[in-house]
């Protein structure tokens, strides 16, 4: 049986450094919704190219187009052979909800939602780590606010619906990656 996982966690939670592990060992399809939105503004899609008036503007896109852009790229033989791991969908309980009916629509379901957990101070030194000119102390506070809007009421819709697996997003790389490993081989 195929997995459809989500992956949550607040910028520097390590999701990216976690996901090519996990697509290393199991057959699932990695999805960034930055990918699909560059491959859809790559290729002129409809979409992208609604996409692209919103994105010119300064302004978000809205949710029916992400969820469009999704919806597709789910439909595509390699995610409906292997299964997804989603890393930036959904970004609110809107477009989990639209997920789980579009998934339910195929008899399918998310399998599991991992949340990397890791301290507010820990993040800090991991952005301010990355070495960017425009991540500073004030700058990552104030992104990590913004994220925690986002995220902590996803956090609380996956619990509720018992797909929600805690992750300790601190330690080593290899603790962390066995936590995972532990979740995903438990699931059917």
């Amino acid at each position: 049986m195929t997995k459809n996982l989500i992956l949550l966690g607040l910028p520097g939670a390590g999701k990216g450094t976690q996901a090519e592990k996990i697509v290393a060992d199991y057959p699932m399809v990695h999805i960034s919704t930055g990918d699909i939105f560059r491959a859809n503004l790559r290729d002129n899609t409809p979409l992208g190219e609604k996409a692209r008036a919103y994105m010119d503007a300064g302004n978000l896109v809205p949710d029916e187009i992400t969820n469009a852009m999704v919806a597709d790229r789910l439909t595509q033989d390699d995610v409906l052979q292997n299964g997804f791991m989603l890393d930036g969908y959904p970004r609110n309980e809107d477009q989990a909800k639209f997920l789980d009916q579009f998934l339910a629509e195929r008899d399918e379901a998310v399998s599991a939602t991992l949340y990397f957990k890791v301290a507010d101070d820990v993040l800090v030194q991991r952005l301010l780590g990355r070495g960017r000119e425009d991540d500073t102390k004030e700058v990552i506070a104030h992104r990590l606010e913004v994220n925690k809007k986002a995220n902590l009421p996803l956090v609380d819709y996956y619990e509720k619906h018992k797909v929600l697996h805690t992750i300790d997003g601190e330690g080593d790389l290899d603790t962390i990656y066995s936590a995972v490993k532990t979740v995903l081989d438990g699931l059917n």
